[in-house]
């Protein structure tokens, strides 16, 4: 699997590369500003791209609209977001054009290999891995003013954040320690509140869910 990594801080650039190289992935590219990143999500065929927002020479969101730019060329290009902080403007933009293979994750996840490696993965696959601290404030925002959301129980609010992460009916079951039977109907009662239709595709149904969050239908 070939990957475009864009990160202008020398040691984490290095780390990241040495990280995913022992994970069994092909570096395409390590590049430190938003003009080389251009270059190369232009020019390789890469599988994946991990982009730092903020990249040279601007150092404000440089390496996201690059990356928007590369998706626009290249629809359904997989892009995994990170970000010192959280930004919800960054999430918005990532998620704008509904498609998969987009992740949106704090820098501090980096630190963790075996999430960090996963959430390329999942990205590189077509899903999403959305960090939870971005998921929280998205959920908080559209929870102040939105009333189909707020229909929704506590529980199902619980169910609805992790689907947002992109976790499968199993692994929600598991974290919240219940069967998969009940995660299946809080499921059906989430989409049945929120007016959004049911799939078996899980990526779908998480792109569906961050949609509505994002933009309120």
């Amino acid at each position: 699997m070939r990957v475009v990594l864009a990160e202008d801080l020398f040691l984490l650039r290095d780390g990241l590369v040495r990280l995913l190289q022992a994970h069994g992935f092909e570096i395409a590219a390590a590049v430190e500003s938003g003009p080389e990143l251009a270059r190369a999500l232009a020019e390789l065929e890469a599988d994946v791209a991990v982009v730092d927002v903020r990249l040279p020479p601007t150092h404000t969101d440089e390496g996201l609209q690059c990356a928007l730019r590369a998706r626009r060329a290249r629809p359904g290009l997989p892009v995994l977001v990170l970000s010192q902080h959280v930004e919800q403007l960054y999430a918005r933009e990532l998620l704008a054009d509904g498609s998969g293979g987009v992740g949106y994750l704090l820098k501090d996840r980096v630190f963790d290999a075996e999430q960090f490696v996963d959430a390329v993965r999942r990205v590189a696959a077509g899903g999403t891995a959305m960090d939870p601290q971005v998921i929280q404030q998205l959920l908080t925002r559209r929870a102040t003013g939105d009333q189909p959301l707020g229909r929704l129980t506590p529980r199902e609010l619980e169910v609805l954040e992790l689907m947002a992460q992109g976790r499968s009916n199993a692994a929600i079951a598991a974290k919240l320690v219940v069967t998969e039977r009940a995660i299946a109907k809080h499921t059906a009662n989430i989409f049945a509140k929120l007016g959004l239709e049911v799939s078996d595709d899980d990526n779908r149904r998480v792109l569906a869910v961050l949609a509505y969050l994002d933009h309120g239908r």
